[in-house]
């Protein structure tokens, strides 16, 4: 019987060509961009759980009171904190710690070259037995043997000693020799553990230096990871944790608490102040959950749409089958076995596209998937798209076709007991709502986009080149009183004529000032229990002309004032915030030991993401602690510019790889997600637009076909091409206005959501929704125009003489 129904099948996606191509390739097309988001989502929602136990392993994580308004959320905890749950703790099975080199990042001496190792890491002896990875060649024990020993992964490997064995090789770290004792995979596309070189904690504890700087309780300086017992309890585990710090804490004993996070649930953590770690957004990995499954469906609907609509041309052949003894059972697994027939057709065809488009979508999403004939995630993903997909284009179809009764074929009834017709323009219209939806979402997310970046452009980021001097080559001359070589490098920098300003800061960013600051602060009327957190900007006199900052009173810091050293300079949001009376000019304020007096206040300028409100920030003019140069390059001389800098700093650093970074690029990476979804949107939005034409042809065919002797008779009467094409469209085009209206409170609703995940934010308008509606109806005109015109200018002597 299956035999009969697959040859069956076959027969009639043969004898039905153009809609067989239409049902494959949207299809297809719809079930690639639905495996593609859902193989994107899958691993989002996976990060970590690849590790054994990973449902008992925890990060602990610090709440730090700052004020009655304010807490601070770190990832990281006092390393001695490891140390004494060690000990007091018998629900921790395994306890291990790192450390991301974030401000001292190794330098790697290889073939004459020196190279800047930006993911490296430090890690205890027990990380590697916590944490599951791959050997290549070597062992955790031998990396744990020895002080100054380097795992790398194998790329990393490559790329220091080619392809040859690397274990045993030394590799030269800052002025230390490393011993490779290990080479391990690259880390999955799912790991929040993104490092290439791993170190030995216990190398950097035997520098006396920093033994004394990190065994303290105020250090808060490692990340650490437990491993409690299947019978143990977080929030208990956590509140022991907290006693332990807070019985050896000098300071108030209720500024800090201790919690855990789950592994796998880091990768969604939202609420830190800064992460060594790639974090994901919920938020938006729902969001498209859902789109990948709108994606298929509207594929799905083309099926039902065109199958349903063709439905009284097999009329005859049900009611023949039915009257020589066939049970509606019988025909309704004939229309399954059909569904399914093409279903697997479009998963071949969705097998290649994957193939072609991986590049494309590893580029778009920034990851590096890998589609492996082996690998057990890629046939569940491809399974269970194949199996939603048959059961959405097969159920209704079948239930339809195998419900007619020989009397009664041609009445146009269905099983629901509406007409089949009403139910075919209801799927066109909800295939339009998603992709008009779609529409108006690209169009906020780009304007929002575009928002940002005036938002930035007080000054020409690309002309703003920062490079970030190490501070063990200034340190030591600056507190001598000696000149050092920030002030050497200023004045080469300045002779060079492709440089047009040079100003420094700290902090490292002109665009993501992410220092916060909070006691150290004081000022007339200030309330003994507010220490509201500050950003503070130590800036030398050229800031404000490289960075244009607005006054709004009072002046700038003065060149070579002494006085000026101590006085501060405020921005709106620290006036309105820290309530500083009137006059605000002349002020008394303590910055961190140094009591000076306001002399400005300037326009609140951006100097962080968007997301975030721009807080209270207060500027100094401290040359001690500003070791980040902001070289502004004359315009069209950035090459130059370069040069010189990459030359002078090789000749005032030697040992120091050169590195920088343009402003704009921090900028954009800044916005890098924000980006990635919305040329997801605006791919998923062409698609969705694509397919729902797709069927909106077949339908404007179909209809044609149907119509075929009207349209001759009225062509005999007198009637217009331009006559009957509008009278062969109008009927879609009714159907997209109505999606337009449908669609635009939803897009409105939505797009509100996604945008109060800003701080500062564009107002939705409503030339945006008649965009995309102007839009939506010209490209389902054009569809359908295609075949009525076609219909229009045919001879209709063909059309009334065919029986």
């Amino acid at each position: 019987m299956i035999t009969n129904h697959l040859k069956t099948a076959w027969r009639t996606l043969l004898r039905q060509r153009k809609t067989t191509l239409i049902n494959l390739s949207g299809l297809a097309i719809g079930m690639t961009a639905a495996f593609f988001v859902f193989l994107w989502v899958k691993n989002e929602y996976a990060y970590n759980g690849y590790h054994q136990d990973a449902e008992r392993i925890y990060r602990l994580k610090t709440y730090l009171t700052i004020d009655q308004n304010n807490t601070w959320v770190w990832e990281n905890s006092p390393y001695l904190l490891g140390e004494e749950a060690k000990k007091q703790l018998p629900e921790l099975e395994a306890l291990t710690r790192i450390r991301a080199m974030r401000f001292d990042t190794p330098t790697i001496a290889v073939d004459g070259q020196r190279l800047k190792e930006k993911a490296a890491a430090q890690v205890d002896e027990q990380w590697f037995g916590m944490f599951d990875y791959d050997f290549v060649e070597g062992s955790a024990k031998a990396f744990n043997s020895h002080l100054h020993s380097v795992i790398l992964t194998e790329s990393n490997a490559r790329r220091y000693f080619g392809k040859g064995s690397a274990v045993g090789k030394t590799l030269r770290i800052d002025s230390i020799d490393h011993q490779v004792q290990g080479v391990i995979k690259d880390f999955p596309t799912n790991s929040n553990f993104r490092y290439h070189m791993y170190l030995p904690i216990a190398a950097r504890l035997s520098d006396p230096n920093a033994s004394r700087t990190d065994l303290g309780w105020g250090n808060f300086g490692y990340r650490t990871f437990v491993k409690i017992a299947a019978t143990a309890n977080p929030v208990s585990v956590a509140g022991k944790l907290h006693g332990i710090l807070a019985s050896h804490r000098d300071k108030k004993k209720d500024d800090v608490q201790i919690g855990l996070i789950g592994l796998m649930d880091m990768h969604f953590e939202d609420d830190l102040q800064s992460s060594s770690f790639q974090h994901g957004n919920l938020k938006t990995t729902k969001v498209f959950m859902i789109l990948g499954g709108i994606l298929l469906a509207i594929a799905c609907i083309n099926y039902v749409n065109l199958t349903t609509a063709r439905a009284s041309l097999r009329a005859k052949e049900v009611g023949i089958k039915k009257i020589v003894g066939a049970g509606r059972i019988d025909l309704f697994k004939q229309f399954i076995v059909e569904a399914m027939v093409t279903s697997c057709l479009a998963l071949c065809c969705t097998l290649l596209l994957s193939w072609i488009c991986l590049p494309f979508f590893n580029q778009l999403v920034d990851n590096h998937f890998v589609l492996s004939l082996t690998d057990r995630t890629l046939w569940q993903l491809l399974g269970g798209t194949l199996l939603v997909s048959t059961l959405l284009t097969g159920i209704y179809p079948a239930l339809l076709l195998s419900s007619f009764r020989p009397v009664t074929v041609f009445r146009g009834e269905n099983i629901l007991g509406m007409q089949d017709s009403a139910l075919r323009k209801s799927l066109v219209v909800v295939q339009f709502v998603i992709s008009i939806v779609l529409m108006i979402g690209t169009i906020v997310i780009y304007r929002q986009m575009q928002y940002i970046q005036t938002q930035h452009a007080s000054y020409d980021h690309s002309q703003v080149m920062t490079l970030n001097v190490p501070w063990q080559y200034w340190a030591a001359d600056f507190r001598a009183g000696r000149t050092d070589i920030r002030d050497v490098l200023r004045q080469k920098l300045s002779a060079e004529s492709s440089v047009e300003r040079i100003s420094v800061m700290n902090g490292g960013s002109v665009v993501n000032m992410d220092d916060n600051a909070s006691g150290g602060f004081d000022w007339d009327g200030r309330a003994a229990d507010f220490d509201p957190p500050i950003v503070p900007f130590d800036v030398d006199t050229n800031f404000m002309a490289l960075a244009n900052l607005q006054l709004v009173e009072g002046r700038w810091f003065t060149p070579h004032s002494q006085a000026d050293e101590r006085n501060v300079v405020l921005n709106e949001t620290a006036v309105r915030e820290l309530g500083i009376r009137q006059p605000i000019i002349g002020q008394r304020f303590v910055n961190r030991s140094d009591t000076g007096v306001i002399i400005g206040v300037v326009q609140d300028f951006v100097y962080k993401s968007m997301h975030e409100p721009i807080g209270a920030a207060v500027l100094s003019n401290d040359p001690g602690s500003s070791s980040t140069f902001l070289v502004k390059t004359a315009a069209g001389r950035h090459t130059e510019a370069h040069e010189a800098a990459a030359r002078i700093w090789k000749e005032l650093m030697p040992d120091t790889p050169f590195e920088y970074q343009f402003a704009d690029e921090e900028f954009d990476a800044l916005y890098r997600a924000d980006r990635k979804t919305a040329s997801l949107i605006l791919v998923f939005s062409a698609l969705a637009i694509f397919i729902a034409c797709l069927g909106l042809y077949g339908l404007a065919a179909f209809s044609t076909e149907r119509r075929h002797k009207e349209i001759g008779i009225r062509k005999v009467l007198g009637a217009t091409v331009s006559g009957m094409v509008g009278l062969l469209s109008k009927d879609f085009v009714k159907l997209v206005l109505v999606a337009v209206v449908i669609a635009s409170p939803i897009a409105w609703w939505i797009m509100n959501k996604w945008l109060a995940d800003f701080a500062y934010r564009i107002d939705i308008q409503w030339w945006m929704f008649a965009g995309a509606g102007l839009v939506a109806v010209v490209i389902a005109l054009a569809t359908v125009s295609w075949q009525a015109v076609r219909a229009a200018v045919a001879n209709p002597v063909d059309s009334l003489r065919d029986e």
